[in-house]
């Protein structure tokens, strides 16, 4: 960047940061904020239940994730963010990189949330989780033809398969755990498989996947469970239908959305209290149903809508390797021709 759109953007930050402090109150004993990634609709339920429960008042920005963490890094220890919320592992993973995070590693949050869905040092918490499984025509599709996401690099889907965009976060971290899993070589021939069996370009989104299906533009997909869930609330006909897969492997790709405690935390006692109460059985119940997603805590039932679409395995990768994984998954990408 040169300097004078470097100098440009630090102006347009500083003004951003100075028109919008007015939503985010100072904090005080009674009282905790979270800058959030996640939408309001889907926050503001459980900071709500929370102070019920405990008197504890929260206040929250939301925001676009990488914008909110440049704005942590540019505050520094003047930040009034206690608790940074975001979602996927690999977004969580990079907050933790640039040092935003402090270590925080409770009894409650052990006992709660399974390792895998937590950063090793402590540094964030995934609180609900998504899983990124195989979706596809009931009407052109024999189940039994689907077995797991090496399968869909096979020549009887050429033609047949449609894919999100690799420039999504969802992506990276998909093709990051299938490194983990096979090393960069076996990856490779994968995603190249799967490059040589679209039916057109990759998607924006996972909804633009679904609609291609019932277009008959392809007839398989990957897509994260929850937009199946509002695709389905909308058009309970759809010819549509999950599959879980890699049972008899390592499990579905599952991924997160999640939180930490800021570094410069003004109220970390607070902050940690938010934490493991999101963790509990009330909180998680509301995760679920809010946004049609798992609970990352595993003794709590899904959402009724949810449960109906079967009990699966889990991948147990520790998350933490979405975001370590994620350079390498980006350039295996480029190289096989994945956009």
């Amino acid at each position: 960047m040169n300097i004078k759109k470097w100098v440009s953007s630090a102006i347009m930050l500083s003004v951003a940061l100075v028109s919008s402090m007015s939503a985010v109150q100072a904090a005080s004993d009674d009282s905790v904020t979270v800058y959030s990634a996640r939408k309001e609709h889907l926050i503001k339920p459980l900071f709500q239940a929370f102070t019920q429960d405990t008197g504890v008042k929260v206040d929250y920005l939301t925001g676009k994730g990488g914008a909110l963490i440049e704005r942590l890094k540019l505050e520094g220890a003047n930040t009034p963010a206690d608790i940074f919320m975001t979602v996927d592992a690999g977004n969580l993973w990079y907050a933790g990189s640039q040092d935003l995070f402090q270590s925080v590693q409770t009894d409650i949050l052990k006992s709660n949330i399974p390792a895998y869905l937590r950063d090793p040092q402590g540094l964030w918490t995934g609180l609900s989780v998504r899983a990124r499984t195989i979706v596809y025509s009931t009407d052109r599709v024999n189940p039994n033809e689907l077995s797991s996401y090496e399968n869909l690099a096979s020549e009887k889907w050429n033609g047949r398969l449609c894919l999100r965009t690799s420039k999504k976060v969802y992506t990276k971290s998909l093709v990051a755990s299938v490194i983990y899993h096979h090393g960069k070589e076996k990856a490779g021939d994968i995603v190249n498989g799967w490059v040589n069996n679209l039916s057109a370009t990759p998607n924006a989104k996972d909804s633009h996947v679904m609609n291609a299906i019932l277009a008959g533009q392809c007839d398989v997909g990957l897509v994260n469970t929850y937009y199946f869930g509002r695709l389905i609330e909308k058009n309970p006909e759809a010819p549509l239908k999950l599959f879980w897969a890699n049972q008899d492997t390592t499990g579905v790709h599952v991924n997160v959305s999640g939180a930490g405690v800021t570094k410069h935390a003004s109220n970390a006692a607070s902050a940690i209290q938010l934490l493991e109460w999101l963790s509990s059985a009330k909180a998680q119940a509301i995760y679920g149903s809010l946004n049609k997603e798992y609970p990352a805590n595993q003794n709590i039932a899904a959402d009724e809508v949810v449960s109906t679409w079967g009990s699966f395995k889990q991948d147990n990768m520790n998350l933490s390797q979405a975001g370590i994984l994620q350079s390498e998954a980006v350039k295996l990408m480029q190289i096989k021709g994945y956009r």
